[in-house]
């Protein structure tokens, strides 16, 4: 077969084995160039809803109010594309009004750049807003796919064209202008995003990644830079609600100095807060931030202020001239700029930083060390030395039966060692999150409940080996069947509890290589257990035969 048939035959085994459920969850990334849905039937020709806008010209960071409305439908996919070139990718970024109903797509690695269906429940109208790039063509035209049932709907419905106007060069916003926010400083919209080039020589900044670029849609970047008695902040991130940084004298949460650049009403706000031990910041009623400028444009929210290195009349605003740890967070904002918890573990610088002194680029962890200890302690005492502790019980025991250390058998030496290991490793790493979060993680599912249990069993399983009956005593079998049950179900749920685990924002694991990697230490320790089972057997098999 050529390729262009056999391409043709994949993309239709594709169509027609997906649909099965359609995408009842409005995830239709798949469907981000062509729009048209996998429903295994053709679309209508005549449209019955349309697609309405608020304004017909727009600038560089302008919010525009699209409205999808028409007869009940299911589903729906929003882009916007180059008038000239409508098979061009998406362009610009989305907001939402009602994240019930809509929800934010990436298509053409252009974050926030499509608007579907959260569900399959009926809907009769749809409102969201786009938000116009720097780089927008001259021309951008509003397309909807929408879905009536599933074998009836309609591709690339054609909505209003919206222009940019003759000027040379881009102003900003209407809605942007210099104007009061929550304070009497003046704000104003950021024509550009911001730059790295200057990180490490006349800037002190933070990256995540590091050393990415501050125009791409997955870079967190913050930037300080001093002007004479006054530091000139920059925060950029892909973000959806908020970004917030904060200042710190240690690696905990609680007693911070924070700074948040706040989504809200398609505009952002900066304000000043107060991170109080593990609660929501508290918000200042005076905000201390000068030439606040902001952008929100292709999936990234953007903002810079100034403040002074000194603010002795703000209670609990920090001197900017000591040494601090530094805190990144991003996070969802509900409507009206209510914050709501960071969904990922917040970056934390490695040390403590004078953010006025030398300047440098640096990065940071999304993941404590405590919790790292943990999760190495933990990896280590149940895939290392409890499967060999195991392996040396079952299957050294006729080869080391004639070996002794300090008076006992090798094997028995050795697999009580290592199960001590074990037990003393996993004491330590249960006790790391207890101390990282001060208390219980009512965050982590059923990890915690689990890995309590594991400890419960372990101790158990080294007290009952304690006790343990002499080899001929009438009780000894018992005793064995209650090891073996004890330890085999400490090891699975051991097992299950790290891969319950991995997936936790505070260990930052690279998904999804973790779970692979996971997957494979088990499947080699069941694979040796399995292949040295079929060895004992063989020889066992061969020793009757000889007799």
């Amino acid at each position: 077969m050529e390729l262009p048939g056999l391409a043709f035959a994949v993309w239709m085994l594709i169509c027609f084995y997906a649909p099965v459920g359609g995408y009842p969850n409005g995830k239709v990334r798949e469907a981000c160039t062509s729009m048209v849905p996998c429903h295994g039937s053709s679309p209508q020709l005549s449209p019955e809803h349309t697609i309405t806008v608020n304004g017909t010209e727009f600038k560089p960071g302008d919010s525009i109010e699209v409205h999808l409305s028409g007869p009940v439908f299911e589903g729906f996919f929003i882009q916007a594309r180059d008038a000239e070139h409508l098979e061009s990718p998406a362009l610009g970024s989305f907001m939402l009004a009602d994240r019930g109903v809509s929800q934010l797509l990436t298509c053409a690695h252009t974050k926030n750049s499509a608007v579907s269906h959260t569900s399959k429940a009926k809907k009769k109208h749809i409102k969201v807003y786009w938000i116009a790039p720097g780089n927008a063509p001259k021309r951008v035209q509003f397309l909807a796919t929408v879905v009536k049932k599933y074998k009836i709907f309609w591709v690339k419905i054609p909505g209003p064209i919206v222009s940019q106007p003759n000027a040379l060069s881009p102003t900003p916003p209407l809605h942007a202008t210099s104007e009061a926010v929550s304070t009497s400083h003046p704000v104003s919209y950021l024509s550009k995003p911001f730059n790295a080039s200057s990180c490490g020589r006349t800037k002190f900044c933070i990256r995540n990644p590091s050393n990415c670029d501050p125009e791409s849609a997955s870079c967190f970047f913050l930037s300080f830079q001093q002007e004479g008695s006054s530091v000139f902040i920059e925060m950029s991130g892909p973000s959806e609600g908020y970004l917030a940084f904060a200042l710190s004298h240690d690696q905990w949460m609680g007693d911070d100095d924070a700074y948040l650049c706040v989504g809200e009403d398609h505009r952002v706000r900066a304000i000043t807060a107060y991170l109080k031990e593990r609660s929501p910041p508290v918000l200042d009623s005076e905000n201390a931030l000068e030439d606040v400028s902001w952008r929100l444009a292709d999936g990234l929210l953007q903002c810079s202020f100034r403040r002074s290195i000194h603010l002795p009349a703000h209670k609990g605003r920090f001197n900017l001239d000591a040494s601090y740890y530094i805190f990144l967070a991003d996070g969802e904002a509900s409507e009206g700029g209510v914050i709501h918890k960071h969904q990922q573990q917040p970056l934390i610088t490695n040390g403590i930083y004078n953010i006025t002194g030398l300047p440098q680029d640096i990065g940071g962890s999304r993941s404590p060390r405590l919790i790292k200890a943990h999760g190495a302690l933990m990896f280590i005492a149940w895939i290392t030395t409890v499967s060999i502790g195991v392996i040396v019980a079952r299957f050294f025991k006729p080869v080391w039966s004639y070996s002794f250390l300090f008076g006992k058998e090798m094997w028995f030496q050795v697999h009580r060692m290592l199960m001590l290991t074990t037990v003393m490793l996993t004491s330590i790493s249960f006790v790391l999150p207890f101390i990282y979060r001060g208390g219980w993680s009512q965050q982590a599912g059923f990890h915690p409940y689990l890995g309590c249990t594991v400890m419960a069993l372990a101790i158990f399983q080294a007290l009952m080996a304690g006790f343990r009956p002499s080899r001929h005593a009438p009780r000894r079998q018992l005793f064995n069947w209650f090891h073996w049950c004890t330890g085999t179900a400490a090891r699975i749920l051991a097992v299950v509890t790290m891969f319950l685990g991995m997936n936790l924002a505070a260990l930052d694991l690279p998904d999804p290589w973790d779970t692979y990697t996971m997957i494979a230490f088990v499947t080699w320790h069941v694979g040796i257990d399995v292949l040295l089972e079929i060895h004992s057997y063989c020889l066992i098999r061969k020793g009757k035969q000889v007799q």
